[in-house]
């Protein structure tokens, strides 16, 4: 389950990620499936049964448009390294995310545990590399990643990373910018 920015936000993850790339640095910018597109993840699972999706698709459309600030950045380090833009916590966005956990957990096997209440980073990822050597020096980095930006998640959709295919479950859901 995946939140999506308003077109001004999306375009403006979209330069950042051009800008990356430009320096060097790895990005975004270099995964070209026409589903990639900047987005706030809330919930990861292995099937997402019918009445889930109409249930999730009346509780996002409802929850839509939802402001949100984009203020600061996170790295994640792991098997796969991750630079990403935090998405601040709000009271809206954590109880949005909760209900979605509660109705995939009523219905879903395999939740991704990382994604649970209270475990849960929101952010929208800039980059991603499996290279261990992979760095994102502050220094390269466009200067507008460290000003915090007013925003809106207007879309929201499931992505099938089986069939890489997307579905729309409420808001403006569009097909991706170049």
């Amino acid at each position: 389950m995946e939140l999506l920015p308003d077109t001004a936000t999306e375009m403006r993850v979209r330069e950042m990620w051009r800008m990356m790339a430009a320096a060097g640095l790895p990005s975004l910018a270099e995964h070209r499936h026409p589903t990639n597109r900047p987005h706030l993840t809330l919930a990861t699972c292995e099937e997402l049964h019918p009445p889930a999706r109409s249930e999730l698709a009346t509780l996002l459309d409802g929850g839509l448009p939802a402001p949100f600030r984009l203020d600061g950045l996170l790295r994640f380090d792991g098997r796969t390294r991750v630079l990403a833009w935090r998405v601040a916590e709000d009271v809206e966005l954590l109880e949005l995310h909760r209900r979605v956990w509660e109705v995939l957990a009523s219905t879903a096997a395999h939740l991704n545990p990382l994604h649970a209440p209270g475990r849960w980073i929101p952010h929208v990822t800039l980059a991603r590399s499996r290279r261990t050597s992979a760095r994102w020096p502050d220094h390269l980095l466009p200067t507008a990643l460290c000003e915090p930006r007013e925003a809106a998640f207007t879309g929201a959709r499931s992505y099938d990373s089986t069939t890489r295919t997307v579905e729309s479950l409420g808001g403006e859901a569009r097909p991706p910018a170049g």
